[in-house]
C-alpha cells in the first residue's frame, strides 16, 4: 500500500500520540555484574544488553506507571478531564482485585498537589494481564474504545512491570523495571494502528514461563531471600522455541490478513522499521532470521524453482538435509501439531525444528542479513539495551527509544518519515503474540520530541554487588538513591473484625 492511500485510510484509525518513560534510579551495571559472577561479558554485552535497572523498597509496579503518567500528562499538556480510558498492563501487580484504578488514586492525588483537575470520573480502568503481552492488549483495547464511543477523548495506557529472577538462575542477566505510558487518539500525532492488517496467535505452552501463586506456599520455593518474590517458573531453550513459533504464527496471521502469502521479504524490506518484545537484546534478531527462514522453506516446499535452489545451496553451507527441513515445515503446518504435546511427549529441551534452527543460524551471520538487521532494528536498540528487560513494557519502551532515536537525528538521515510503515510484533509467554502494522504520522517529530529517553536514563545510581544482592534478597541496605514521584509510605496490618487493611499499599508524592 502506498503512503497516500495509507494516509487517508489513517485519518480514521487511533493510534498513539506521545509517549513517556520511567525508569527506576538503582542501576546494575552488567559489566560490573560479570565480574561478581564469572560470566564472560563480551558474551552478556552481545547477548543481552549493557545494564537493568533495580526497583528500591519504595517502589512497585504502581508507583512507576503513575509515575509515567504523570510525566506524559504533564510533558504534553494533556486535559486530565478528556481522560475516559486509563489501562494497565502488568504482570507483576501486588494486588489481585484492583489495579489500573489504584494507579489513577496516585495520579490524581499529584494532579491536585499541582492545582490542576483530576482525571475524568466518567474514566474506565481495566487491567491487563497475559504475560509480557499485556500492554499491546491493553493498547488494542484503547483503540478500539477511541474507534467506538471515545473518539473525542483521551486513551492513557500504561505498561510497567518488574523482571526479577533467582539470583544465580540463567534469567538473572535478563533482569529489569520501569513503565511507559501511551497517550491514544482517534487522531493520532506519532502513530496511527493498522488493527484490520493485524495478525493474533495465541496457544497453550504449559510451563515454558508461568507465575503460578501456589509457589509461594510451598517448601523451599523462597530460598535465600527474606521477603516473598515474584520470580518466574521457567525453562529457557522451550520458551524461546514458543517465542519464536508464535511470533511467526502472528506473522503468518498478518500476511494471510492482507493476501501476502508470496514472497514477504519485499514487504520486511519495505518497513522503517521493526520494534518487537525484547526480553534480551539477542532474541528479536534471532526471531526476525528464523522468521524469513521458515517463509524461504515454505517457499521451497509450495513452489520449488528458485527458492529450491536457494534453500538447497543455504542447507549444504549449513551441513543439514533440506528434506529434513521441508519435512519440518510440513509437519509443522500440519494438522494437530502442539508444541507443548511435544514438550511433555519429547522433554523441555527437544527442538522439533532443529534443522530449521539450525539454518536460521547460518543465514543470521550472513552478510545481507547483517545489514538488514541492522537497518530494520537498529532504532534505539543502543537505548534499550540499558533498560534491561521490562515485560510488559519492553515492546513499548523500544518504541520510545526508536522514535527518540529518530527525532535527534537530522531529517534526510531518519529512517523514520511521514507516512513509512513501522511492525510491532507483540508477546506474552503462556502464550500469544501480535503483529501490528502501524503508520508514522505527519506530526511524528514533534509527538517524540517530548518523550525524554535520555532523561530516563539520567542520574542513575550504580550499585555495588553488596548493595545489589541485599536490595534483591530483601534485606536492608544503605547507599540507594531517593526515590522521587510516587514512593510506598507503609504497607497496612490490621485485620480486625471492623476493619482491614493488611497487605494493602499506601502512597505518598514526593
Amino acid at each position: 500500500m502506498n503512503a497516500s492511500a495509507r494516509s487517508s485510510r489513517d485519518h480514521a484509525r487511533p493510534g498513539i500520540s506521545a509517549i513517556s518513560i520511567y525508569l527506576p534510579r538503582n542501576r546494575v551495571d552488567l559489566e560490573r555484574w560479570c565480574e561478581w559472577t564469572g560470566a564472560p561479558w563480551a558474551k552478556v554485552a552481545a547477548v543481552v544488553g549493557r545494564s537493568f535497572r533495580v526497583c528500591a523498597p519504595d517502589e512497585n509496579v504502581y508507583t512507576m506507571a503513575a509515575n509515567a503518567a504523570l510525566q506524559l500528562i504533564e510533558a504534553n499538556g494533556i486535559d486530565p478531564r478528556r481522560v475516559g480510558y486509563f489501562a494497565l498492563g502488568t504482570e507483576s501487580s501486588t494486588d489481585n482485585a484492583a489495579g489500573a484504578v489504584i494507579v489513577r488514586g496516585m495520579v490524581d492525588e499529584a494532579l491536585r498537589v499541582r492545582g490542576l483537575p483530576s482525571l475524568a470520573r466518567d474514566c474506565e480502568v481495566p487491567e491487563f494481564k497475559h504475560a509480557c503481552l499485556g500492554g499491546v492488549y491493553a493498547m488494542k483495547s484503547a483503540a478500539r474504545y477511541l474507534a467506538c464511543e471515545g473518539r473525542e477523548r483521551v486513551a492513557i495506557v500504561v505498561s510497567s512491570d518488574i523482571a526479577a529472577y533467582r539470583r544465580g538462575s540463567t534469567g538473572e542477566q535478563t533482569q529489569g523495571a520501569g513503565a511507559v505510558a501511551f497517550a491514544m487518539e482517534a487522531e493520532p500525532k506519532l502513530l496511527a494502528l493498522d488493527l484490520d492488517r493485524a495478525g493474533s496467535a495465541s496457544s497453550y505452552r504449559g510451563y515454558d514461563f508461568r507465575k503460578p501463586f501456589a509457589r509461594h506456599f510451598m517448601a523451599d520455593y523462597r530460598g535465600e531471600e527474606q521477603t516473598p518474590r515474584d520470580f518466574p517458573v521457567f525453562n529457557g531453550k522451550y520458551s524461546t522455541l514458543c517465542y519464536v513459533d508464535e511470533v511467526i504464527a502472528a506473522l503468518d496471521a498478518m500476511f494471510g490478513r492482507q493476501g501476502l502469502d508470496g514472497d514477504r521479504r519485499s514487504y520486511y524490506e519495505s518497513l522503517a522499521g521493526i520494534f518487537f518484545h525484547r526480553p534480551y537484546h539477542h532474541l528479536p534478531s534471532t526471531a526476525l532470521a528464523t522468521a524469513l527462514t521458515w517463509d524461504l522453506a515454505r517457499q521451497a516446499a509450495g513452489s520449488g524453482g528458485e527458492a529450491r535452489a536457494q534453500l538447497a545451496a543455504l542447507c549444504e553451507q549449513a551441513g543439514v538435509s533440506a528434506e529434513d527441513v521441508l519435512a519440518q515445515v510440513d509437519r509443522r503446518a500440519g494438522e494437530g501439531f502442539d508444541l507443548w504435546a511435544e514438550a511433555r511427549a519429547q522433554g523441555a529441551d527437544h527442538d522439533p525444528f532443529a534443522a530449521v534452527n539450525h539454518l536460521a543460524k547460518l543465514f543470521r551471520k550472513q552478510a545481507w542479513y547483517r545489514n538488514f538487521s541492522a537497518n530494520k532494528l537498529g532504532l534505539g536498540a543502543e537505548r534499550v539495551r540499558q533498560c534491561g528487560n521490562l515485560y510488559t513494557a519492553s515492546l513499548p519502551a523500544w518504541i520510545a527509544a526508536g522514535f527518540d532515536d529518530a527525532c535527534r537525528r537530522e531529517a534526510a538521515d531518519a529512517s523514520i518519515q511521514a507516512g513509512s510503515e513501522i511492525l510491532l510484533i507483540g508477546y506474552g509467554s503462556g502464550d500469544a503474540a501480535e503483529a501490528i502494522p502501524a503508520t508514522v504520522m505527519p506530526t511524528w517529530r514533534e509527538a517524540a520530541a517530548t518523550i525524554g529517553f535520555e532523561a530516563a536514563l539520567a542520574n542513575a545510581n550504580d550499585l555495588d554487588r553488596e548493595q545489589y544482592e541485599a536490595l534483591h534478597d530483601g534485606r536492608a541496605v544503605d547507599g540507594l538513591a531517593s526515590t522521587q514521584g510516587f514512593v510506598i509510605r507503609e504497607v497496612g496490618s490490621k485485620d480486625r473484625p471492623d476493619f482491614a487493611d493488611i497487605g494493602m499499599e499506601y502512597y505518598d508524592f514526593v
